[in-house]
């Protein structure tokens, strides 16, 4: 999964039998490997919470092994319970923040493996994956049959749910930004993957919200009470959201594999967008009455079709891009626009072809509105800290430094 979005196991041991099929992408997927909680924490923390510790973390490495998308929910839910007893080490007051090196390898290369003795670090891959699963998630609901790929679905319900699980995993993705990675110390944050590199992770957030918006945009095209304007609208919204996420990505230095596979799905993306904004902005601008505005509906309509080759190109090369996946067959809003956009602008061009030729000095690229962006991410909320933090109730057995000393000799 992520680069590999849509592979069938969420931990990737057994290599899918097809090219994956990408509706939503997920920029990618790291995973916990063996990490100590025993030897830096023994003496400090009860042996009961320590070993919650440990459990918990080794049933996010085992349920990331051996489950598929349809398990999802259930790693999530043992996610959310590792945190709860994760956020204790950050905890100031108590002083473990940097005493647990945490290791963590990404699926994307199972050989790109990470190390850091900072809780916080921890808080933020798991948060990160969290993210992750939920893009996936949302993709499995747009492609629910892995066994024909050439299936979609385009039911309100199943579009409504993605909508969901993409403002979900965009509120995952903030709280990345705005809570963790600035308790990060600047050293650290240089060392970090570039996954989870701040403008990594701010063009992941700002996608999941367009991509959103480009849901919200299928269902009205399919809905006989969405207006010309409110397709416009989310037309032009998307376009924003995925313009400000290329933008995000294009800066980042050293793009891997995986990082240009993103940067070519946001172009992609925010081709389809632009082609669609001016579609809808040539329907609105026609229903003017002076000429000048139908010779700008006609240049709005030209400029859709051009970018629509554009898009389509974009398209293939994403799909081309290491690692190999498949675009879905057209559907939502481009599976109209595919058909209608190089009818419309044939036509207009007919019709409109002796203004054309009276006004050449009128054939100029209208700007699109620009709209406030509506959709929001989810805000999330972190489990409180574990009970079993409350130093009140911890009882440990008292120990010399000499028999502490001796303990780690036998650990080694």
């Amino acid at each position: 999964m992520g680069c590999a979005a849509s592979m069938y196991r969420v931990g990737g041991n057994k290599k899918p039998m097809n090219i994956p099929l990408v509706t939503i992408f997920t920029p990618s997927l790291r995973i916990p490997i063996d990490s100590s909680f025993q030897k830096p924490l023994k003496g400090l923390v009860p042996n009961g919470l320590i070993d919650r510790l440990t459990y918990s973390r080794n049933q996010v490495a085992l349920l990331t092994n051996q489950t598929d998308v349809s398990g999802v929910p259930e790693l999530l839910r043992v996610l959310e319970d590792y945190l709860s007893l994760l956020v204790g080490l950050t905890d100031q007051e108590l002083g473990f923040r940097e005493l647990v090196e945490f290791k963590w390898r990404s699926l994307d290369d199972g050989r790109q493996e990470i190390c850091v003795a900072d809780s916080w670090f921890e808080l933020l891959s798991v948060v990160h994956m969290m993210a992750m699963l939920t893009l996936i998630q949302a993709n499995s609901k747009l492609i629910p049959d892995q066994t024909d790929t050439s299936e979609t679905v385009e039911s309100t319900d199943k579009i409504r749910c993605a909508v969901d699980l993409l403002v979900k995993a965009a509120g995952y993705l903030h709280f990345c930004l705005r809570e963790i990675l600035v308790k990060l110390p600047q050293d650290i944050k240089m060392e970090l993957p570039l996954d989870l590199q701040e403008n990594v992770i701010e063009a992941a957030y700002i996608q999941a919200l367009g991509q959103g918006t480009e849901m919200q945009l299928a269902s009205a095209v399919e809905s006989k009470n969405a207006t010309l304007s409110v397709k416009r609208r989310l037309a032009c919204e998307q376009l924003s959201y995925f313009s400000q996420a290329h933008c995000c990505l294009s800066t980042c230095d050293n793009l891997n594999g995986c990082g240009k596979k993103h940067l070519s799905f946001l172009k992609w993306k925010y081709l389809e967008a632009k082609a669609a904004a001016y579609y809808y902005h040539g329907l609105i601008t026609d229903k003017g009455t002076e000429p000048s505005c139908h010779i700008s509906a006609v240049c709005c309509f030209l400029a859709a079709e051009e970018i629509l080759t554009e898009s389509k190109k974009a398209c293939l090369n994403f799909c081309l891009t290491v690692p190999i996946t498949r675009a879905p067959v057209a559907w939502g809003a481009m599976k109209h626009l595919n058909k209608k956009i190089p009818e419309i602008a044939a036509r207009k061009s007919q019709m409109y072809a002796y203004l054309l030729e009276e006004e050449k000095s009128l054939e100029v690229l209208p700007e699109l509105p620009e709209f406030e962006l509506s959709l929001k991410a989810e805000e999330y909320e972190m489990a409180d800290k574990d009970g079993a933090w409350d130093s009140e109730n911890w009882k440990i057995p008292n120990q010399t430094l000499k028999m502490h000393l001796t303990d780690d000799e036998e650990d080694d």
